[in-house]
Parts: C-alpha cells; structure tokens; sequence
C-alpha cells in the first residue's frame, strides 16, 4: 500500500456527490454583497497606511518632506528609511519555496517604478493620500534597464520555483543536422501585470506579540511562517483569516513589501492598520508574468516526425531577485523526440520582481511552442493536427517514464469533431464569411503538470448526522468551497448539504497552497482521508456495541452511505450516524489526516493534464481587426468532482488566452521605467463584448496513480492551448505570421504590404 492511500481500506468511500454540477456555495454572499473581503474590516481604533511609491526605475531618494506631510491635519506617523522599526529578517534573505526579496524602506536606493519609499499612516485614508502628495519626493536619477537592448545578461541557477535553468535530452545539434528540414524562430511574449479584481490589501492588529491579519491570501501557513519570520514570533502567534479572495492568480501566494510595512507600522503605533494598494501600485511588488524572448529551431524528417526541438528563453527578471519565466519547459513533455534541450537566459532589468502568474512559463512557452509547431507543420505541407498526432508522446519525452494517464487523442478527437475541423483549407486565406472577413482556423495542444501539496484535514461526524469538516484553503474563485465539500461529503456518506465546511483561516489544519492547480487535489485527498478516519472510528464504536446491527462484523468493513454504515457483505444490515452515537452517549466522533504523494509514485509517473483547443477568427481585409468568433476546448484531467465549475475554470483559462494573444501587455516608457497604461482603462483585458462562444469538453479520464482520488488541475490548462491557436488562426486567416504577442493591428497591417 503506497503512503498516500488511507489506512482504512475497509471503509472505502461510497457515494455518488461528487461529479455532480452543484453550484457554488458562496455565490449567493458574492452577488449579493456579504463576503467579507480583507479590507472591509474595520476593526477598532483602526488607521489607515498609504503607501508613497517611487516614480523612478533606478536611483536613490535624496529628500522627502517629512515634516510636511506629518503636519497635515489626520496624519500620525510617516514610516521612511530613517525609521522604519528593525524587522527580526533580512528583507535581501529569501524565505523558503516561494519567498522573495522585498523592499520594506531598509535604504534609499530604488529598484523600480512603485517601490515603496515610504509609508504614511493616519486616521482617514484621505489624509494618509494628502500626506503621501506632500512628501515631495527628489531623487538622484540613474539610467534605467528597460529593455533587451540594455539589461543585463546573466547565467541562472534556476527557473520558476527551483527548476534547472537547462534539461537535455539526446544531442540536439546531430538531430538537426539529421533533418530534412528545419525551422527555427524568434517569438517574444509581454510582460503582464496582476489584475485581480481585489487588489491586494491587509488589515493588520497586534495584541502583544500575536498578530491578526485580514488579508487575501493562497498560501495561509506558508505565510504565517513567514510573517512570523520578519517579525522575531512564533508561526503559532499568526493568525491569517482569508475567507474570501477576490482572485489571486499566484500573486497573492507571496509576502510583498506593501504589506509588511503596514504590520510593522501597526506594531508601532500599537493601533491597528489597513493598507490596500491602488491599481496603479499593484504594477511593480506584487510579480507579475515576465518578458521573454523565445527561440525554437524544430528539425523534422521527410515524414513529418521530429528529429530535434530546441527551445531557448531569455526572460526579464529584476536587478535584485531571480525569477524567471521557465518558458523553455513547456517544450519537454508534449512532444515525441529523439533529442530535446530547453534552456533559459536571464535578463535584469529595472523592473519589480516577477512572480507566479496563471499558468507560470506553460503561457509564454506554449504560446511559442504551438506557434513554432504549426510553422513545422506548414513546412512539411501537413495538416495542424495531423502533425501533432504524427508526434503524439506516448511515454514522457526524454525521461520515457509511464504517464499517470493521458487521454490526449481523445481531446484531439472529439475537439476536431466539434469544431469541424476535418472542413479546414490546407493553405491560409482561402476562407471569408457573408461581410468578407476572413476566416482562419487554428488548434493548439494545452498541457498543464499535476502537482501536489502537502495538505490536513479535519472530519467531525455530529450527534445530529451531520458534519463539519475544516482545512485551512483558499477559494479565490475556483469553487473551492464547493467542490471540497462535495469531496467530504461523499467520502461520509452525507448530502453535501449536510456537511459545513470551515476554511480560509490559518488556526484550521493546513490545507496547502491553493496554486498551481493543485489545491483541489491537495486539500481535497486531506479531507478525504480525515473523512475515512472519521469513519473508521464511527465504524469502531457500532461494531463494538451489542445494540448495533453491525456488533460483531469485526473487520468485515462497511460503506457509509445515506447518514448509515452499511455492512458491505450484507447492506441490509446497517446503523445509523445519530443511533450510533446516541448509544455511545458521544455527541462527536473527529477523524483527522494528513495528504501527500508518494514519491515513489511521482518518480515513477508524468502525470499532466491534457486539452486541445480550437480556434477560428475572423479579420477585417482592410482594417487588421481581428475577432475571435469561436473557441472549442477538450480536456482531460482526471476525475471531475464538479462539471459546472470545471467548466467554469476552462472558460477563464480560454478567455485568458484570448487576452494573452490579442490584448494583454504592460507598456513600458523606456525613458523613465514606467508602466504607461497602469490601469484598467489603458491596460486591456477582454470584456464580455470580446468574449466569443466558447465550449469545454469533459473528456473522461481514470488516473489510478496521480493521486487516491484520481484528480488533476483544470485551473490553468485552458491558457496552455489558446494563445497557440489563436495566432495559429490569424495566420491561416490573413497568410501572415506575427510572432509576437499580443497580435497587434499593425503587425498584420506591416507584414503584409511587406510581403
């Protein structure tokens, strides 16, 4: 029995509420306006921080007027570099996993646009704005690194969270000299900034050395050990309450200065303290999704089959920190070749750090990747899909370890069917609708990796048949709530109306990292598995009872189903959940559990998610405008606790591809270092208007392997396979290849009249 099963194999789960399309538990207090996000508390006696930001990329602050600002009516302390209070971490240490260097004022040097530079504190947030204006910053200014054509080149120790910089595998160059053909390109993809629509912010008390923080968070113990660290306490004196968050995307998974220095001020006046950042300040120490610059060279015989795939990356990252985009990975477990090398380059520019952002390097690479894919495919005159399936891996590329499972030609398949695909034209511009638009058709292979965090769980059987079940996750509007109720309440043979679950807050068992698309899995298997114990106990106590039906059926085991333990050699017989515990004289049975994956397995296993997405567009001959009019998703990913909200996530994944590919960019003065289009007027996101007909295609799949409950991510994937299909349209509409991202107007204007 690998680690990762439950110990009570006789009591194996029975039920059917999970795969069932429930609807979302807190829909109702979001549309209605009763979720409670972090920073509509106000505790009492609370001020209110304003962080004052640089406008500068790189320098140091000569002068600030203090004194002006603390003369403003409202103001009480203003936080600068000269008195800041001493933090018991180095903020130029790393924490571990998914810790970063921050700026918390610890000199006057400056690293970016929207470094905080100060801190002011008073007790309206009007006066706190007023003295952040008076401040009045002067800097000694440097020439700032904006760009590839000044920024500094340097070798990596590792990209993303801890990868290797480089993987090889087989000799590249002999495969390439081996082929009948070879293509090879340049692709770039932007830089793209956090908009979540709760930016981020913290409400933080200190009552002695116990800190209370209100705040949106991923990662609740993770960072309460963290907070504990730069403050000189205990992990155990933290307490994080997150119930709600108004998306995260990875970003709200990091400590940030911003928010340390609003605990630190809090401590310091002993009153408590509310900081919620702007849009506009969100664009530089919360990460965001860096700038690469892709090349990939694809060798291919005379039958369409790779003979070599080299993807090389060079990303932004700040002057100060290192996190790369690993956007050279996506190249190594989709596609069957002999020799693979994906390797990365770093580029320091004066620029906020980058972080973890939906889908962490799979989106930039695979937007080259599918690119580069149908560029090989036109070179050996082959359909799209017919190439990748002439590639199709059927073991993991260079490691030729065993998938967990993958059910990828089936999304092929029943995608292409939906979509019609089998009527595509070979060759581009062949296609216009009833107004003269052409008509472009294009696919895209998504993949997403199945991680898994160690996660707790806590399973409380109640004296009425209930239940409670508590983790401390998060749900920042994947449904989590929902689906890990559905998780418990099946494994305890209850409706899922009949089981509370407690989450989003640190004091519960620790649920893991809600990132990743691993959380579901992560917390999910933990809760599973306290639900078994749960019922083991339960199972204990009716067994041992001569009053019970079940007395003497030792380890025979039983089911729990309908509020009952059922003998499972004879499911005549069973017992209720509330006679069991009456009889007892009980008015709870607790089962607890702790979730991991067995490293045998993961050694022994790739386990991915799979999809495949379709794409047509249609562009104005005259104008360049390109409209995306259908998008047409099939995915695998194991088991599928909740259809509805599965759906859901693959329609946000697409909707964010469609971003990527035709929209979404942070725009750079390179003069100065600023972000020109900081907001949400000028940084462009889809709006419904831009949204086309989408469908997401629930391909079954059994993975026996990626964990007990057979469950892989689905929060990620869709991003994965649309910005490839998206740009793979364009170019079978218009003949033209862009090669950069977002797909602009005038690129498709310029190219062609070049052609």
């Amino acid at each position: 029995m690998s680690p990762e099963t439950s110990s009570s194999t006789s009591h194996r789960r029975h039920g059917s509420n999970a795969g069932q399309p429930l609807t979302r538990r807190d829909g109702v207090l979001k549309v209605t306006g009763r979720a409670t996000y972090a920073a509509d508390n106000h505790p009492e006696g609370m001020l209110y921080a304003v962080t004052a930001v640089s406008t500068i990329a790189r320098g140091r602050v000569i002068a600030l007027d203090v004194a002006a600002a603390k003369a403003h009516p409202g103001v009480v302390e203003v936080l600068t570099p000269a008195n800041r209070p001493p933090l018991a971490h180095d903020p130029d240490e790393k924490l571990p996993m998914f810790g970063f260097r921050v700026e918390v004022l610890q000199n006057d040097r400056v690293r970016y646009v929207n470094q905080p530079i100060a801190l002011v504190i008073a007790e309206t947030l009007e006066a706190a704005t007023e003295g952040t204006a008076l401040l009045n910053p002067r800097y000694e200014v440097e020439i700032a690194r904006t760009g590839v054509e000044n920024g500094e080149r340097f070798p990596l120790a590792s990209v993303g969270v801890g990868a290797p910089p480089r993987t090889a595998h087989g000799d590249i160059e002999a495969g390439l000299a081996a082929a009948a053909r070879v293509t090879e390109a340049d692709y770039i993809t932007p830089a793209q900034y956090h908009n979540a629509m709760e930016p981020h912010a913290v409400v933080a008390e200190w009552d002695g050395d116990h800190l209370t923080l209100d705040m949106p968070n991923q990662a609740l113990a993770l960072s309460c050990a963290s907070y504990a660290a730069f403050f000189g306490i205990p992990p155990g004196n933290v307490l994080i309450r997150s119930p709600f968050l108004g998306g995260g995307f990875g970003s709200k998974a990091i400590l940030n200065g911003p928010q340390i220095l609003a605990i630190a001020a809090a401590r310091m006046l002993k009153r408590p303290v509310k900081l919620a950042l702007t849009r506009g300040q969100m664009y530089g120490p919360v990460g965001h999704r860096g700038q690469t610059w892709q090349k990939l060279r694809i060798g291919t015989d005379n039958d369409g089959r790779l003979t070599a795939l080299h993807h090389h990356t060079l990303a932004a990252t700040s002057s100060f920190d290192e996190f790369m985009e690993p956007a050279s990975n996506a190249s190594l477990p989709l596609y069957a070749s002999p020799a693979i090398l994906a390797e990365h380059e770093g580029l320091r520019l004066d620029i906020g750090t980058p972080g973890p952002m939906r889908a962490p390097g799979e989106a930039s690479g695979s937007a080259a990747l599918e690119v580069a894919m149908d560029e090989a495919a036109d070179a050996c005159g082959l359909d799209p899909l017919a190439f990748r399936l002439a590639n199709y891996a059927e073991t993991e590329p260079g490691t030729g370890r065993a998938f967990s499972s993958k059910t990828l030609r089936e999304c092929y398949a029943e995608g292409a069917k939906r979509f019609g695909w089998a009527g595509r034209p070979l060759q581009p511009r062949q296609m216009r609708d009833e107004n003269g638009f052409l008509v472009g058709w294009g696919m895209g292979t998504a993949v997403f990796h199945c991680p898994h965090f160690p996660a707790e769980g806590r399973a409380t059987l109640r004296a009425d048949g209930t239940a409670l079940v508590e983790t401390a996750g998060a749900d920042m509007g994947q449904g989590a709530w929902t689906v890990l109720a559905q998780i418990a309440a099946e494994t305890l043979g209850l409706e899922p109306d009949q089981v509370e679950l407690h989450s989003g807050i640190s004091s519960l068992p620790d649920g893991g990292i809600a990132g990743g698309s691993g959380h579901t899995a992560s917390a999910g298997l933990a809760l599973h598995n306290a639900g078994e114990d749960a019922i083991a106990k339960l199972a204990e106590l009716a067994t041992s009872d001569r009053a019970s039906p079940l007395f003497g059926t030792g380890n025979i085991g039983v089911i729990a189903r309908g509020g009952r333990l059922h003998l499972r050699s004879d499911e005549t017989r069973s017992d209720s959940f509330v006679d069991i515990l009456a009889r007892a004289g009980r008015s709870e049975v607790v089962g607890t559990a702790k979730a991991m994956r067995s490293p045998e397995v993961t050694a022994a296993h790739a386990m991915f998610s799979h999809g495949a997405v379709f794409a047509e567009v249609k562009v104005d001959p005259d104008l360049g405008q390109v409209r995306v009019t259908r998008l047409v998703g099939a995915f695998a990913a194991g088991r599928i606790i909740n259809p509805r909200l599965v759906r859901s996530q693959y329609f946000g994944g697409m909707i964010w591809g469609l971003s990527f590919a035709l929209q979404e960019e942070a725009i750079a003065d390179h003069r100065t270092g600023r972000i020109m289009n900081a907001d949400l007027a000028e940084y462009h996101v889809p709006v419904n208007a831009d949204v086309p007909s989408l469908d997401a295609i629930l391909i079954p799949e059994d993975d026996a392997y990626v964990n007990p409950l057979g469950i892989k991510g689905v929060g990620e994937i869709g991003i994965t396979g649309t910005v490839g299909a998206i740009a793979n349209a364009v170019w079978h509409a218009t003949g033209v290849r862009v090669r950069r991202f977002p797909i602009r107007i005038e690129d498709l204007l310029v190219s062609r009249e070049s052609a």
